[in-house]
């Protein structure tokens, strides 16, 4: 893999673990052979090479599990076609369920797992026993079988795509670090090595546990944080063979598999040690970190548990090794809102083996074709938030996003950790009401609120869970009488300039030419006629407008729109943390707001669809007549 530093590439991928060497073999595969791969040290050093090698299949959504499907596909065939060994196979999987809930979780994504086209089976504990025979099944209540399930060598499988992509006519330079990135108006326009500069119109960060650092030198937010991640493995025991299934007991948090005739065991426990806080040692490489059999007793007494064998096997490895954990456990994909053309496939989540491939594969297209080849929301970059670079914040929700991994998947779940970062005015009095708060986009927002005598804390189940009942009364109050709704997280943005109205013409499917004081509830468009946005905007003057779309989508609207003013004589201004919003809603709303206001709230003075500044009580407001779900 030795060679010159080119003076310039088309796309220049950084990092040589199982993502990078994905992206440019997947770019070589659609044609592109100007693609320069630089890595720090050697290929799949990091965290790529230490990692178990799982190759599940079904995700959380249809696409994630088409790519994780194309990947393990394409594992399966990659020797054929480099020559290149993988090691790759398909004992399939079983997953238990150690009570009734967990087995409704089961049963929930077999149902998915059908609709996804993927080969599922809900079988009896039994039948389990039956497929692992190793494992006591006494205290369990079902399990999932997936018979397409696979595992690999993950240093091998990089090295095949690695070579696939040599194959595809790109270039691949070991111990070559990048130091700096330049970016030219708005979009990457090269990057800086020790061993020279080099041009390019494309960057791809998959540099894994540096993917931050490497975003920094972009102006890039690229929300991880490094986790201790451990497992053991075994001698060779009796009763393991090579066509062991994989192994979960999520309610004890391991997997298992076989591994050279013993067992490969870890797992994801409820809470995780974050590492790398104090950076991360320049000469890491194919490195460990010392072991921690105290932290680790939490998975060998489960493991235990669940394989009595286990407790007089010789355990001839013990591995820690770092893996990137992102806020939300979803990983981070496609096109940086902050720089164009600077591309992120990273914070894998430990399923980067599993996901890699198809990864590669969807950011090779989507630089191909200039936008996602599919509805990759989920893991789309542009939902996260400037403010989810910040370390600490990063670190304490990186020790419940391990656990979260292998927790139940209640519906409505929110995240305990990292809370409290952003409040509306209001949140204390709120609170004082009884509100219990979910988060979006770092928001903390009254989901709903206890009554008398009940704790403001959800009661997680997958049947009717205890806010019910508070909230069919507060839908009661709204439909019949009155409500007020704190609304202060919606993302408030301005646009002004001469060309503000031609800007927005351009890229909104309403027609916005109302006079001043009107609102338009729109979506904005790309050239493909997909929907971008969904807003209202309310024209403030001939060349002022007021733009508000939801929380969850700010950061991705907010960059979308100013990519495409361009040269327009226009400015877009973020004013949402100086603004808060109150929606007044029921039948009664007009009667109440009368009690405060001296304006004319009638049909006829105050129509659908107006806004305007009136005061209420003490207070100059702009009041908007607009709902989402009708009058």
């Amino acid at each position: 893999m030795a060679g010159s530093l080119p003076a310039h590439a088309r796309v220049v991928v950084i990092g040589g673990g199982i993502a990078g060497c994905s992206v440019a073999y997947h770019l070589t595969t659609l044609g592109w052979r100007d693609v320069l791969l630089l890595e720090r040290r050697e290929i799949s050093c990091g965290t790529t090479w230490h990692a178990a090698g799982l190759v599940g299949q079904l995700r959380a959504t249809q696409n994630l599990t088409r790519l994780a499907k194309y990947g393990a596909d394409l594992y399966e065939r990659l020797e054929a076609e480099t020559g290149q060994a993988t090691g790759f196979r398909r004992p399939g999987s079983v997953s238990l369920a150690r009570n009734r809930e967990r087995m409704h979780e089961l049963k929930r994504l077999a149902s998915m797992a059908r609709c996804f086209d993927v080969d599922v089976e809900v079988v009896t504990t039994a039948e389990a026993g039956r497929r692992w025979p190793l494992m006591r099944t006494d205290d369990l209540v079902g399990a999932l079988w997936l018979p397409r399930d696979g595992r690999t060598n993950p240093i091998d499988t990089t090295l095949a795509l690695a070579r696939g992509a040599r194959q595809g006519g790109a270039t691949i330079l070991e111990n070559t670090a990048v130091t700096a990135i330049r970016v030219e108006n708005g979009r990457v326009a090269g990057v800086k090595t020790a061993a020279g500069d080099v041009t390019c119109e494309f960057v791809v960060n998959c540099a894994g546990i540096w993917a931050r650092e490497i975003g920094r030198m972009a102006g890039v937010t690229v929300p991880l944080h490094a986790s201790e991640h451990f497992y053991i493995v075994t001698e060779p025991m009796a009763g393991v063979t090579p066509d062991l299934p994989v192994l979960r007991d999520t309610d004890g948090y391991i997997y298992v598999r076989e591994e050279v005739g013993g067992l490969l065991m870890g797992g994801f426990e409820p809470v995780a040690k974050p590492w790398g806080m104090a950076g991360i040692p320049a000469d890491f490489a194919f490195s460990l970190i010392p072991e921690d059999w105290e932290h680790f007793q939490v998975l060998m007494e489960q493991g235990m548990h669940r394989i009595p064998a286990l407790e007089t096997a010789p355990v001839r490895r013990h591995v820690n090794g770092p893996e990137s954990f992102t806020p939300d456990g979803r990983y981070l994909l496609g096109e940086a809102p902050e720089c164009g053309n600077f591309y992120v496939a990273a914070g894998f989540n430990s399923i980067g083996i599993a996901s890699g491939a198809g990864a590669g594969r969807a950011v090779a297209e989507w630089i191909v074709g200039g936008e996602p080849p599919m509805d990759l929301w989920d893991v789309d970059i542009r939902r996260v938030a400037a403010f989810q670079a910040n370390p600490r914040y990063l670190r304490d929700r990186t020790v419940e996003m391990v656990g979260a991994l292998y927790a139940v998947h209640w519906p409505y779940l929110q995240p305990a950790t990292a809370r409290g970062v952003r409040k509306s005015v209001l949140h204390d009095r709120l609170a004082r009401r009884g509100a219990c708060f979910g988060v979006v986009m770092g928001w903390e927002r009254a989901n709903w609120y206890a009554t008398a005598g009940m704790e403001a804390v959800y009661r997680y189940s997958y049947g009717r869970q205890n806010w019910f009942s508070c909230a069919a009364e507060e839908h009661r109050a709204v439909r019949e009488a009155v409500g007020l709704f704190d609304q202060s997280s919606f993302c408030k943005l301005r646009l002004e300039g001469p060309d503000a109205l031609a800007v927005l013409q351009r890229l909104c499917a309403n027609d916005v030419d109302v006079p001043p004081g009107r609102l338009v509830y729109t979506q904005m468009l790309n050239p493909h006629g997909g929907i971008e946005a969904d807003l209202t905007v309310t024209r403030l003057g001939v060349d002022a407008f007021f733009i508000v779309t939801g929380a969850a989508a700010a950061t991705h609207n907010t960059h979308w729109i100013a990519r495409q003013i361009g040269a327009a004589r226009a400015v877009l201004t973020d004013v949402t943390s100086g603004q808060a919003v109150l929606g007044v809603m029921g039948p009664r709303s007009r009667e109440l707001l009368t009690r405060l206001t001296d304006a004319d709230l009638s049909n006829a003075g105050f129509p659908f669809l107006a806004s305007r500044e009136i005061w209420l009580a003490s207070a100059p407001v702009r009041a908007s007549r607009v709902t989402y779900v009708g009058e």
